[in-house]
C-alpha cells in the first residue's frame, strides 16, 4: 500500500516537472532566435540587405580609371621606348613618353562635357550682356553624362535663368566669376536631382566669357 501512495504522489511532480520542460521551450526558441537577431546584426547581415535593396545610382570613378588624353602621335619624343632611364613614380605614356605620376591631386577622376552652343543672357540691372561657353565635370560615372544629355533642354533653361542673376560686377572679377560658377552647378545638379534623383555635376568651366 505504501508503494501505490509514493507512486501516486510521485505522478504530480513528474506532470509539473513535464510542464515547466514544455514552458521553457518557447524561451529557449525565443533566446536563440534572438541571438540569431543579434548575431545577423553583427555579421552585417541586414545591412548587406538594406544596400542591396539602395538605388541603382553612379560610382564614383577611381583615379586610376581616369581616360586620359594622348598626345598626337609624331610629336618631340615620339617613338622613344620606355626602358631603364625612366623616373620612379613614371609609367608609359603613348608614344612610349612617360606619363608622370605626382603626389596629391584629386581622388577621383574628373570626366568632362562640353554643353552645346553658347549661352547669352542680359545682366541683372544693367545693359549689357554676358555669352558664355559651358563645360561640366563629374567624379561619377558615365550615367550622369547620360542624364545631362537626356536632359539638356532643362539644364539649358535653368543656366539661363541662373545667369540672369548676374550682375556686372560679378562679370568682371575671378571672384565674381567663381560665384557664377556655383550658381550653374547648383542649378545644373537641381534639374539633375528633380529629374533622376542624383546630381553629380562637381564644377562648371568657362570655354568662353563675353561681356557686351
Amino acid at each position: 500500500m505504501a508503494d501505490t501512495k509514493d507512486a501516486g504522489a510521485e505522478a504530480p511532480k513528474k506532470k509539473k516537472k513535464n510542464l515547466l520542460l514544455l514552458a521553457g521551450v518557447p524561451v529557449l526558441l525565443l533566446g536563440g532566435g534572438g541571438g540569431a537577431a543579434f548575431y545577423g546584426m553583427q555579421a552585417g547581415w541586414f545591412s548587406a540587405a538594406a544596400h542591396a535593396e539602395e538605388k541603382d545610382e553612379p560610382h564614383l570613378v577611381p583615379k586610376s580609371e581616369e581616360k586620359r588624353a594622348s598626345a598626337k602621335e609624331g610629336g618631340e619624343g615620339g617613338g622613344h621606348g620606355g626602358g631603364e632611364g625612366e623616373g620612379a613614380g613614371e609609367a608609359p605614356g603613348h608614344g612610349g613618353m612617360p606619363t608622370p605620376k605626382g603626389e596629391g591631386g584629386d581622388k577621383y577622376a574628373s570626366t568632362y562635357y562640353p554643353m552645346d552652343k553658347e549661352f547669352t543672357s542680359n545682366l541683372q540691372d544693367s545693359v549689357h550682356f554676358v555669352q558664355v561657353g559651358v563645360a561640366v565635370s563629374t567624379p561619377y560615372d558615365e550615367r550622369v553624362l547620360e542624364n545631362i544629355k537626356t536632359h539638356e533642354i532643362a539644364i539649358r533653361s535653368a543656366v539661363l535663368m541662373a545667369l540672369g542673376e548676374t550682375t556686372e560686377d560679378e562679370v568682371f572679377t575671378a571672384e565674381g566669376k567663381r560665384h557664377i560658377q556655383d550658381r550653374l552647378v547648383k542649378a545644373i545638379n537641381g534639374v539633375l536631382k528633380e529629374k533622376e534623383g542624383f546630381g553629380g555635376v562637381s564644377n562648371v568651366y568657362f570655354t568662353n566669357f563675353i561681356v557686351q
